[in-house]
């Protein structure tokens, strides 16, 4: 029912992984296996109401009416069983403008922001960018896998300085999904030592392997109090570019504080298609969904079994949500500079740096796998032949 398989190129459509390969990479001759958005078309009943809307020649201001909370609302009860409210949704212009409108909202000049590393790379430059003191809770390492520190979660949190906490759930890089402990203990921590929390939960439809998606503020209404979720149909059906996303926060005292934020900067507008797009996204896209994340699941395996055939000493962290995988090359024993410069260089593949999530993501690589099987096999095959090369 569903091509995933097809190949669409994206020349000539201003797209940011094939635009930027020569400022990030130096040069143009690479897969772009990198930026966070799938090369794989939108669901048809997406791209038909963006058409639709298109054959209409004014573009001018518009307003999003109670059907875009409403589409919100069913979508989270639908996939999450969390009952949201209408007037617990606000637009927002994006997530990581949601973090910056969080952090100007809800914090001072030099008050602390913590964060859990490694981690989404503006995670880090909302913080510093905004003349926050940034402090992280690196995550902790066994055997592939990660875990949070809660003993230097709470004693980071005591700090009176520290008002922030931003949360990456499902977490990017390393595709973990949280569990209700770890949730409950976060959430428990933050509201005992008066910390509030920004949940940054844009992976939260891409649940792989029967992993399930929790938000945090469903956990309670104490919990939901003290919580600001960002939330966006973006990642999940590939419509990153129309640049709308939401927060969902059932206190009314944080949300007319984020309100007023988005209303100084003026940000509040948003464009002529975002709105519509997550709404159709929401309203008719689920059973595109359902087969995407299948798709995604033997791309997956493809990855880990290739690399368990060929490059065994490459680690592929099992990842629990998204299209995103945490690449261990430690024991290729390269220092990260000369890893990238194998990948561009050699290889001629474009994945993210793991040092750019952290000091912690030094010796991995992300790649992106919502990308057609073809494209996936040709950038394992040019690691190979290089390494190969190389040996």
């Amino acid at each position: 029912m569903y091509n995933f398989d097809k190949f669409i190129p994206r020349e000539g459509t201003h797209a940011y992984k094939l635009e930027f390969r020569k400022k990030v990479f130096g040069s143009d001759d690479v897969l772009p296996l990198w930026v966070a958005d799938m090369d794989i078309e939108t669901p048809r009943e997406v791209a038909d109401v963006i058409q639709q809307r298109s054959l209409h020649e004014i573009y001018g201001y518009t307003v999003r009416g109670s059907w875009f909370q409403q589409s919100i609302m069913d979508w989270q009860l639908r996939r999450h069983q969390w009952h949201v409210r209408e007037e617990w949704i606000e637009y927002a212009p994006g997530v990581v403008p949601s973090l910056v409108i969080a952090i100007m909202a809800f914090t001072n000049p030099d008050d602390k922001v913590l964060i859990q590393t490694p981690v989404y790379p503006p995670f880090y430059s909302v913080v510093k960018d905004n003349n926050r003191e940034l402090v992280t809770n690196p995550l902790v390492e066994e055997n592939g896998k990660f875990f949070i520190d809660f003993d230097l979660f709470d004693k980071q949190t005591l700090d009176p300085k520290l008002k922030l906490f931003i949360l990456c759930n499902p977490h990017n890089p390393i595709s973990r999904v949280w569990t209700r402990d770890e949730l409950l203990k976060i959430a428990g921590i933050c509201i005992k030592n008066n910390v509030l929390i920004i949940s940054d939960e844009i992976h939260s439809d891409l649940m792989l392997f029967d992993n399930k998606h929790i938000p945090i503020a469903s956990l309670g209404d104490d919990i939901a109090r003290n919580t600001i979720t960002c939330m966006a149909a973006s990642k999940t059906f590939n419509i990153a570019g129309f640049s709308t996303s939401y927060i969902i926060t059932s206190n009314r005292k944080l949300m007319l504080e984020y309100r007023r934020v988005l209303m100084s900067l003026h940000l509040f507008t948003g464009n002529v298609f975002g709105a519509i797009a997550t709404d159709a996204a929401y309203r008719y896209g689920e059973s595109w969904l359902n087969a995407l994340l299948q798709y995604l699941e033997v791309n997956v395996r493809y990855v880990q079994d290739f690399f368990n055939n060929y490059l065994p000493e490459v680690n592929v962290t099992d990842p629990q949500a998204t299209f995103l995988l945490w690449l261990d090359f430690r024991k290729w024993d390269l220092l990260q500079p000369d890893l990238n410069n194998f990948m561009v260089d050699k290889a001629k593949v474009a994945l993210n740096d793991g040092a750019s999530f952290g000091e912690n993501g030094k010796g991995f690589m992300r790649l992106n796998v919502g990308s057609p099987r073809l494209m996936i096999e040709d950038g394992l095959n040019r690691i190979l032949r290089a390494r190969k090369m190389k040996m």
